[in-house]
């Protein structure tokens, strides 16, 4: 009987907002991966790109101002040198944690594109807020340029940043590359934040200004390698959310129909809960026999066995 092919989607907090946040944060997912590996599971992994993404943008819109020869790099662009950046530390961690256990499985990083639809209505509702703070003057200079900006205030700061569309994943480019390396007995990390946002166009793919939800094209990703369960790792047990009378409701274990009450009646937050809940029943609802589960990084060995988390089957 073959082993059964999961697909791991490490969250924010499987890494950090600075180098060494990182270095030391993926030795924690990289111990997740390398329990789910001496398991016998067949694994691929994808993550979130959030803050660092926001941090290569921002740095090399410094870099073109500090030098009038260099341009500000396109999102797609920053997208890709996330997934580099991220996979080369993460790899490289499980690699260790895996030859520390005696194991030795190849681990590789795909630079993963990921096709989106230009009509998708993302694009007029950009949600997904990256980079640095900037005046209002400075967010006038981006409204003029056909950005969006909006105004937060938090625990980190206050002032405008640029806010950019977040589309639907429709195809991965690099599928077949992915099942190769998974059929040589390879440990794969693809579509690293949501993969690279294209636009099929008939001189070719065009990077587009957006970044995708990491949770949609784990799903995706899931889908098209057929895998046998979706485990999404976050930093809490549960999903959880405040209902109409202001009581915490924890999830546990969820049919299709309830998990599909729960989206359809926008029930969950749109930024946080929904993706994971509404990829989680998408994945789960295409095929039968299938699972998915939502749970904390450090308890990803029983996430994976069922027995915490939120379940969806």
């Amino acid at each position: 009987m073959a082993n059964k092919k999961v697909v791991v989607a490490l969250g924010r907090n499987s890494f950090g907002n600075t180098l060494p946040k990182q270095q030391k944060n993926v030795q924690k997912a990289a111990r997740a991966i390398a329990d789910l590996v001496e398991e016998k599971y067949e694994i691929v992994i994808t993550h979130s790109n959030g803050p660092q993404v926001g941090m290569i943008q921002t740095a090399m819109t410094e870099f073109s101002r500090l030098d009038a020869k260099y341009t500000v790099a396109p999102m797609s662009v920053c997208g890709a040198m996330s997934q580099g950046y991220i996979g080369f530390d993460l790899q490289n961690a499980i690699r260790t944690e895996l030859l520390h256990r005696g194991i030795y499985k190849p681990v590789s990083t795909i630079i993963t594109q990921v096709r989106v639809d230009p009509f998708d209505k993302a694009f007029h509702n950009p949600t997904k807020i990256i980079g640095r703070y900037m005046t209002k003057e400075e967010a006038e200079m981006e409204e003029q340029k056909g950005n969006y900006v909006v105004y937060e205030e938090t625990e980190e700061g206050k002032g405008y940043r640029r806010i950019i569309a977040s589309p639907k994943p429709i195809d991965i480019y690099e599928i077949d590359a992915i099942k190769a390396l998974i059929d040589a007995n390879q440990l794969v990390i693809a579509a690293g934040g949501g993969g690279i946002p294209v636009l099929d166009q008939p001189s070719g793919l065009k990077g587009a200004s957006a970044v995708i939800e990491k949770d949609y094209t784990a799903a995706k990703l899931a889908d098209m390698i057929d895998a046998d369960e979706l485990l999404i790792l976050t930093s809490n047990d549960y999903v959880q959310y405040t209902d109409a009378n202001g009581e915490i409701i924890t999830l546990k274990e969820l049919t299709v129909a309830q998990a599909n009450e729960l989206v359809t009646g926008k029930k969950l937050d749109p930024l946080t809960t929904l993706p994971k809940i509404e990829a989680s029943l998408n994945f789960v609802a295409a095929k039968k026999n299938r699972a998915a589960v939502i749970t904390n990084v450090e308890k990803a060995k029983a996430g994976v066995k069922r027995r915490i988390g939120t379940i969806i089957t």
